[in-house]
């Protein structure tokens, strides 16, 4: 019985069984190679035999040996059946099969063409002699039907058909893009316009433009699919239509659907994994979120342990949660699909080498701030002095801090230059009024200290901003070669406003010396004086310092 030939309509029937059954023939050829075979018999089928083609379609395998490849061999049968079939001289059923001691010999007139083994018997699972005899219609179907494919009046029949083809896909994609725009036009009066109108009741929230592009991405979605489609039927049909395309139809067929299917198995195989994957991200975040409650509930003082601080509940929670994720990663890895591959594992270990080379720096900042956290070295809102830089904290991070300064510059400090430096917290004890500011004066040793003590505790009381309680209080620093170095020492509970009360200090203290025409700037020293410079006893007390009572370590004071 020779090849039969299909039509236009039995052709667009195969084409559409093909991608409607090619899910339960894969299903059912995946069933059977998953069927135990003994490993000789698998090594053979895959390294030991060949199969016969010609114009695309297999006629039969043949088995090879190691001198003699079984490729090789079926390239050899081919060519030969390809010379039988192109002497016209020879008659296709002139084909004889004579026996041998080496095997059936199957010839075209006296041209050998197969020599049939044993070991092609067991290939096939039949009798040698029935086998050969089976062997030679098939061939001899082929070379009626390579003939016939190639006759002139078959070529400019499939001439026609392809002809016939081209003008029905050129009138499908013509009506095609017609219909399309005569739905772009329906849908701009409509569908746009009520848009719109959407958009002003929603408020913006609903993006009138972004709608109108999704609707838009869809009908060009559906459009090209279908134009796609339209293209590769036109294709399959007229590459069938010809002996020497057919092979190429055959392989493109199974070029678009072998992926698809092969994605498809994939997905089913998969199933359980990915079920097993989202319950447990849905058990994660749930857990996550029952965590941050309780700490969410700490920052916010509704719920209180013993020697934990509100301020440490977020760094916390953010530690936890990167263990729970940890924790879940390492548990989903075995599920995730292609988890077991070799180029996954390579991904992976290239992304780890990458992660571990240059995340060292990243890792010390985010050790370094978590410690600064639970330090307790500063707050956001806190006036502190790092290194160098005095300003606020506006931000504290796992990797850097952000500090304002007075001049309303931003600066970026990584949390390890942080923690290998020493942080001076102004606000710390200013929340109880124990910062203290303090200023030097140099003054002769002819002016009283009991004067200038008197004046500087003046010009501090003067001075909005600094607390009157606890007083202002001076300290006598040092006896210079020239002058005495005193210190007024005033607190305060405003570190913010550091800048501008050293200001009014500094003013203060220049106002009250002149007042009682002390001066502050002592000349160098060049020569001893005429007389000592010293201050009497009877100026001890020059205004505006006033005689005491009596002074602590001094007994009663003197007249």
């Amino acid at each position: 019985m020779g090849l039969q030939r299909l039509g236009a309509w039995g052709w667009v029937a195969r084409s559409l069984l093909v991608v409607v059954l090619g899910g339960g023939i894969s299903a059912s050829a995946t069933a059977a190679e998953e069927k135990p075979q003994p490993a000789k018999a698998a090594t053979d089928e895959s390294t030991m035999s060949a199969p016969v083609v010609i114009d695309g379609a297999t006629l039969f395998k043949v088995r090879g040996i190691q001198a003699f490849p079984a490729d090789r061999r079926a390239l050899q049968i081919q060519q030969r059946i390809e010379a039988a079939a192109n002497t016209p001289s020879l008659p296709a059923d002139a084909l004889t099969v004579t026996e041998t001691a080496d095997g059936s010999r199957i010839a075209a007139g006296d041209r050998v063409i197969l020599t049939v083994l044993d070991l092609d018997a067991e290939l096939g699972q039949a009798e040698r002699k029935l086998l050969a005899r089976v062997y030679a219609k098939r061939i001899s179907e082929a070379i009626v039907a390579y003939r016939h494919d190639r006759s002139k009046a078959y070529l400019l029949r499939s001439a026609g058909a392809v002809l016939a083809a081209s003008v029905g896909l050129a009138l499908f994609l013509w009506a095609g893009a017609r219909a399309v725009r005569r739905i772009d036009e329906e849908m701009d009066k409509r569908v746009k316009h009520g848009l719109s109108g959407l958009e002003t009741r929603s408020k913006q929230l609903v993006s009138a433009s972004q709608m109108w592009g999704a609707f838009l991405g869809v009908r060009r979605f559906v459009w090209t699919m279908a134009a796609v489609v339209g293209v590769v039927f036109y294709l399959d049909y007229v590459l069938h239509l010809f002996p020497w395309t057919r092979q190429f139809a055959m392989q493109m067929w199974s070029l678009l659907v072998d992926p698809l299917r092969s994605m498809g198995q994939s997905f089913l195989v998969t199933i359980p994994d990915l079920a097993f994957l989202v319950i447990l991200f849905v058990v994660t975040r749930y857990v996550l979120k029952t965590i941050n409650l309780f700490f969410t509930a700490l920052a916010d003082g509704h719920v209180r342990m013993a020697n934990f601080e509100p301020d440490w509940a977020m760094p916390t929670y953010r530690l936890i949660r990167i263990l729970v994720v940890a924790f879940a990663i390492v548990v989903a890895y075995p599920y995730i699909p292609g988890s077991d591959s070799d180029a996954f594992k390579g991904v992976s270990l290239f992304l780890g080498v990458i992660f571990s080379l240059g995340s060292s720096s990243v890792i010390g900042n985010v050790i370094a701030g978590y410690t600064m956290i639970y330090r307790r070295a500063f707050r956001v809102g806190d006036r502190v002095k790092i290194d160098e830089h005095v300003g606020d904290v506006t931000a504290a991070r796992l990797l850097v801090t952000h500090i304002r300064t007075p001049k309303n510059e931003e600066i970026i400090i990584p949390n390890t230059i942080i923690l290998s430096n020493s942080v001076v917290n102004y606000s710390t004890l200013a929340r109880e009024g124990k910062l203290i500011l303090h200023a030097s004066v140099g003054i002769g040793y002819e002016t009283p200290w009991r004067q200038v003590e008197a004046m500087l505790t003046q010009a501090a009381d003067r001075t909005p901003g600094l607390l009157k309680r606890p007083p202002p209080f001076v300290l006598a620093k040092s006896l210079g070669d020239f002058c005495v170095v005193y210190e007024i020492n005033a607190h305060t509970d405003a570190p913010e406003a550091m800048a501008r009360l050293y200001t009014l200090l500094h003013q203060n203290i220049l106002d009250v010396f002149n007042e009682y025409g002390v001066q502050i700037m002592t000349p160098a020293y060049e020569g001893d004086p005429a007389e000592p410079k010293v201050v009497p006893k009877e100026a001890w007390y020059a205004s505006p310092a006033k005689l005491p009572v009596a002074e602590p370590g001094r007994g009663p004071a003197d007249g």
